[in-house]
């Protein structure tokens, strides 16, 4: 299933849908990921000043993948 986001509040609402279904604690998720869980809460709860290497390791850890879909006027080589 694919998800338009556009807020990190939007990604920590899917973050926490996922991790419901998958039956995995916050405190959990952040122990395997080498975060803490407040990192997890600040996710779920849409803070803004996340930092992004570590959401971008939680949502890897979940299964959640990361597509960036460029325009066509730009090509990066």
């Amino acid at each position: 299933m694919q998800s338009h986001v556009s807020t990190i509040k939007e990604i920590g609402e899917l973050l926490r849908e996922v991790r419901k279904a998958q039956q995995v604690r916050q405190d959990d998720l952040g122990a395997m990921v080498g975060c803490s869980h407040k990192f997890i809460v600040d996710v779920e709860k849409g803070k803004e000043t996340i930092q992004a290497g570590l959401l971008l390791k939680v949502l890897d850890e979940l299964g959640i993948k990361v597509i960036l879909d460029l325009p066509e006027t730009n090509h990066v080589d």
